[in-house]
């Protein structure tokens, strides 16, 4: 097959160099990734997906499946292999009575919210609007209704997947039960999944939701109260996250870093949630306060000013079990060095539903988890490389020493799948969900087609 043959076999189009619109469809949204495809395909419909795999197979050359192309990884390009880009397929299917979505592979994170907001409801998805729906799911979907509801994938109802040799497949609970475990954190390793279906739930559109502000002389106290708060019974409705970063203009809170504690009460009874935020307030009292009607789409799409296509990146993550004073020495030492706007930090409350899903029910790791760090490089120039890059390595291996060890893949860049593959694989999900995963590898994808992400490899 050559690429012509394929144009022939598909309803999209297909960009090489040189064609206007191939520079553009090349990058993804981490500028620091600089790679040139043989060609782009831009799909029309899921009937492309099977011919382009079919044409990297026959071609033997590297098969890249963006989504959105939101990961930081970049694993959405590729040098001189093919892009299959789904960017096209972005339908939302509501089913308002049944509480049912089905999302195809495009769609992202914003065209979801804004199909389930007028029927007043709302998947658990992540928190940047911009992000992918497909890749966020696949690795787990860490977002503002973790509490309430779980990961994105705790609330997978079933999926459409192509495999490595083209065929079609529904994996759910009940068809495919391996494989459905297996897409629920492992990553596009076992196919193109070309839909999912979720279960929705009642939210909005008006939500409870707000934002404490601290500055420099409060965030170990607050850090302090924070942690106490939630030892005390905290009602999974409510879902906090606490992000510290020198705030760009837009967020008009001044030149100097602040710590912000978002919060969102994910229940229809506004008093109670009132009532639960007052204790929070009690516990971490905020410098300032930014509390006032918002939407859920409005929510949702708060941060996304901090995150444009092209925005250089790069991030470590680690989960951890406590608060404690060294813990906190660590985060306010490493948040004051932060006067520039170009790396942030956040730190995730966890537990509620999230928690009580069983280890092994699905591949993400560390169920048993009280909070996850992300730290983020976020910044325009090339120059900046080598300084924010150290930033974010240096408060990494800081807090080495205080964390209970889980990586969630959608927070690890590039550098992560460098050296021993199985090694990395196993650093994130551990022996034996590795071995399923591995298993499940060998039988959807043997010659691992689907090997540009953090792979699981089947040898």
């Amino acid at each position: 097959m050559t690429l012509s043959t394929l144009r022939g076999e598909i309803r999209g189009h297909i960009l090489e160099p040189g064609d206007d619109g191939y520079e553009d469809a090349r990058l993804v949204w981490n500028g620091m990734i600089d790679r040139r495809p043989l060609a782009v395909v831009r799909a029309a419909s899921m009937a492309d997906v099977a011919p382009t795999i079919r044409a990297a197979r026959t071609l033997g050359v590297p098969l890249a499946v963006r989504g959105g192309g939101h990961n930081v990884a970049g694993n959405g390009t590729v040098d001189g292999g093919i892009v299959l880009d789904l960017g096209g397929l972005t339908a939302v299917r509501v089913d308002p009575d049944a509480r049912e979505v089905r999302i195809e592979a495009g769609a992202t994170l914003a065209d979801v919210d804004r199909a389930t907001e007028p029927y007043g409801l709302a998947v658990p998805i992540g928190v940047v609007s911009g992000t992918g729906v497909a890749g966020l799911t696949l690795g787990g979907g860490v977002g503002w209704l973790i509490r309430a509801h779980g990961l994105s994938v705790d609330n997978l109802i079933s999926v459409e997947l192509v495999t490595a040799d083209g065929a079609t497949v529904q994996a759910s609970a009940t068809e495919e039960p391996e494989l459905f475990w297996g897409v629920r954190g492992g990553g596009g390793n076992f196919g193109v999944v070309t839909a999912f279906t979720f279960r929705a739930h009642p939210l909005g559109p008006d939500v409870f939701a707000g934002t404490f502000v601290y500055r420099a002389d409060r965030w170990a106290d607050a850090l302090r109260g924070w942690e106490s708060w939630t030892r005390a019974g905290v009602p999974d409705a409510l879902t906090s996250i606490a992000t510290f970063l020198a705030p760009p203009p837009v967020f008009e809170l001044g030149d100097e870093p602040v710590m912000l504690l978002g919060w969102i009460w994910a229940d229809p009874d506004r008093a109670a949630g009132e009532r639960v935020v007052e204790t929070l307030r009690q516990a971490a009292p905020p410098s300032d306060e930014l509390v006032q009607p918002v939407t859920w789409t409005a929510w949702q799409s708060a941060a996304d000013g901090l995150f444009p296509k092209g925005v250089r990146a790069y991030w470590k993550n680690t989960s951890f079990e406590t608060l404690d004073d060294a813990t906190i020495d660590v985060i306010v030492r490493r948040a004051a060095e932060q006067t520039w706007a170009g790396t942030a930090f956040d730190i995730h409350h966890m537990e509620g539903a999230f928690g009580r899903v069983p280890e092994d029910a699905t591949p993400f790791p560390d169920r048993n988890a009280r909070y996850w760090l992300n730290i983020y490089g976020f910044w325009s120039e090339a120059a900046g490389d080598a300084a924010r890059i150290a930033f974010v390595r240096g408060f990494a291996a800081e807090m080495e020493p205080h964390a209970s060890g889980g990586r969630y893949v959608n927070f690890l860049g590039q550098e992560a799948d460098r050296g021993d593959p199985v090694a990395a694989a196993e650093a994130v999900y551990g022996p034996d969900k590795l071995d399923r995963l591995v298993a499940l590898k060998r039988r959807f994808d043997p010659d691992n087609v689907f090997r540009l992400n953090h792979n699981i490899p089947p040898g």
